[in-house]
């Protein structure tokens, strides 16, 4: 009788990395993202989607992801990288920079959402991935959380914007500021809302955060 043949296994053996973003959508500040590699022998209990957990939650996990994986990393995409290449294209150089800055190399790179930034390694899509992949919930969780402590840095240079509350996301409060202050140094300029109220305002806040005083990558 003839044997049965061994079914085809695509995925190589290693380390699996999850990666996510946090700040697409926003009108100003850079687009941050993170890779994580968990260990196995030392879970993490409650990761979920950042979107679904409260602030407390995720900080209390974001010690835990950072305390617990093999390595993880967080890059950023700066304001003058999405004006020149687009959200969508930058977002993709974070997360590649977040691949490339883990410690260790990982076998394969699952990535949330369906497009995949170019990587020298073996990588899928997976759309929902921040709530269906652990690594990617705990990515997710640590972009997130970098990226508001971020915000309440630029809140402290520029407090006239509230930073601090909505993130740097099209609020009727930031609209607000925005059309009474013109847009800061930190605004993305091609995205329409800025670019609509600089046109009608003229004015532009050129004062920039030294690197210094942004919360460093973990």
């Amino acid at each position: 009788m003839k044997a049965k043949q061994a079914p085809l296994v695509w995925d190589v053996p290693g380390l699996v990395a999850g990666v996510d973003e946090a700040g697409r959508g926003p009108l100003a500040g850079p687009v941050v993202a993170a890779a994580v590699i968990l260990d196995d022998m030392r879970p993490i209990r409650g990761l979920a989607d950042s979107k679904t957990l409260t602030a407390k939650q995720r900080e209390r996990l974001y010690d835990q992801i950072m305390a617990k994986s093999l390595c993880c990393s967080v890059a950023l995409a700066s304001v003058e990288e999405i004006d020149t290449h687009n959200i969508l294209q930058a977002t993709m150089l974070a997360m590649r920079r977040a691949v490339e800055g883990l410690r260790l190399k990982p076998a394969k790179v699952l990535v949330d959402g369906n497009r995949l930034p170019t990587l020298d390694v073996l990588a899928e899509a997976v759309v929902g991935g921040d709530a269906r992949v652990k690594a990617i919930s705990a990515a997710s969780i640590l972009a997130k959380v970098h990226r508001d402590r971020l915000c309440e840095e630029l809140h402290a240079q520029f407090p006239l914007y509230g930073f601090a509350s909505h993130k740097g996301y099209g609020t009727p409060e930031h609209l607000d500021a925005l059309r009474t202050h013109g847009a800061c140094i930190h605004h993305r300029r091609s995205f329409s809302p800025v670019a609509a109220v600089m046109t009608d305002t003229g004015i532009s806040v050129d004062v920039r955060i030294s690197e210094a005083s942004l919360p460093a990558a973990p």
